[in-house]
């Protein structure tokens, strides 16, 4: 079979892989088939484009063996205020359609669009109809109700067009992923998706890529280079934008100056500046914002960590969603505070996996972080928990293997009408 993926935020082949989809990609190449990439230029962490891009419109990569990247232009804009992303976004639309539609010539078997951004979906639908192949259209985040409720949409305009494409494109697609049973219930009940066509295959640890990091992996000389010392380290990995709401982790910094804490926190976005200077304008020498890394990278912070957090601003929609990296952390059997309700917080506390931090509550975020300084033997404990939990539930191996039959069985529907 060969697979059309549209998706903004494909990793370059630097980062080492391990997203969901490069490591989905790899997978169905293993399995036999072929995958061609629509993607973006501008890095998903880093808001920036590559040297080599510059003056391009559309590149192709040869990006791995059964896996072709066509890499095109999204605004530089994306990563300066919500029109400059909005603009991003829609840079993308018409890079990538043109892409989609005449660049990329094979046969291809479908064509599956992952989002946000929800705009993605334009690309989707018009390959879709030229190319007369069935859409599968991903759900990785609600949206618009996400960009709604943090503050980042209020211009009623764009809102409506965003709740009418929303519906559009539910209405097109012959087969919709949800990442979460959340995402699953509210397609169904409350935005009366026909649910035969309606499935979820979740996140999933990559325990490939923790297992490949920890060979010659020296833990204590990582920890030493960094400076690490003997705190305990409470790890964040991911954007640092409005719905992140990262000042939840400069509070209980701040709470835990006098303890044996320190807070890194690692990644990209429009706050990142505005929480660098907050930290220092409140002497924090407990508390590091570090420039984003490679996957690969990641996992050796991950590994040289005590605990990993996930942080999200407290709004309801943010109840029905998992953080992925929620996943990179079990794999390498590290606790969670999880400071996000709803789905969230049912992972962690039925996984045993860490503890549920009310959402900006610093004080309560404090008293987990000291009851790990007091119960230090909880740290292997919930670590191996998540473990085996993620290894039952959302091994990355296991669900590339069921996604694909689920595309080869819409595939087949399209075919026999």
């Amino acid at each position: 079979m060969n697979i059309l993926l549209i998706h903004q935020y494909f990793l370059e082949k630097e980062d080492g892989g391990g997203s969901r989809f490069n490591e989905m990609a790899k997978s169905w190449v293993e399995m036999g088939h072929s995958v061609t990439v629509i993607a973006g230029m501008v890095h998903y962490n880093t808001g920036k484009k590559h040297p080599k891009y510059k003056g391009k419109f559309v590149l192709k990569d040869d990006f791995d063996k059964g896996i072709i990247v066509y890499r095109c232009h999204v605004s530089e804009a994306y990563n300066i205020n919500f029109l400059g992303r909005l603009w991003g976004y829609f840079s993308f639309v018409f890079s990538g359609s043109y892409a989609s539609l005449f660049k990329a010539k094979a046969k291809y078997d479908v064509v599956l669009v992952t989002s946000p951004p929800l705009f993605v979906g334009i690309i989707g639908y018009f390959t879709s109809k030229f190319k007369k192949i069935p859409l599968v259209f991903e759900i990785r985040d609600l949206w618009p109700e996400s960009a709604i409720d943090t503050g980042i949409l209020s211009n009623k305009m764009i809102i409506k067009l965003a709740f009418w494409f929303e519906k559009f494109m539910y209405s097109n697609a012959h087969l919709i992923n949800t990442l979460t049973p959340a995402f699953q219930n509210i397609l169904i009940q409350n935005k009366n998706v026909n649910a035969k066509k309606v499935i979820m295959i979740p996140n999933a640890s990559d325990f490939s890529l923790a297992e490949k990091t920890l060979v010659n992996f020296d833990r204590e000389l990582f920890r030493s280079e960094y400076n690490f010392g003997d705190n305990l380290v409470v790890l964040y990995v991911g954007a640092h934008g409005i719905a992140n709401d990262l000042m939840q982790l400069v509070n209980v910094a701040e709470i835990m100056i006098n303890k044996p804490v320190l807070f890194v926190s690692i990644g990209e976005g429009m706050q990142k500046e505005m929480l660098k200077n907050e930290a220092e304008k409140r002497n924090l020498s407990n508390i590091r914002f570090l420039d984003a890394v490679s996957k690969t990278e990641i996992f050796k912070f991950i590994l040289a960590s005590d605990i990993g957090t996930s942080i999200l601003k407290k709004v309801d929609t943010f109840k029905t969603i998992y953080s992925n990296k929620t996943f990179d952390y079990m794999s390498c059997k590290k606790p969670i505070l999880m400071v996000i309700d709803g789905v969230s917080k049912e992972l962690v506390e039925n996984s045993k996996a860490g503890f549920f931090v009310e959402p900006e509550n610093a004080f309560d975020f404090a008293e987990k972080i000291n009851y790990y300084l007091m119960h230090k033997e909880k740290i292997q404990i919930h670590g191996e928990n998540g473990y085996l939990f993620a290894k039952e539930n959302f091994d990355r191996t296991v669900l590339a293997k069921l996604y694909l039959q689920e595309l080869q069985t819409i595939v087949h529907k399209k075919s026999v009408k």
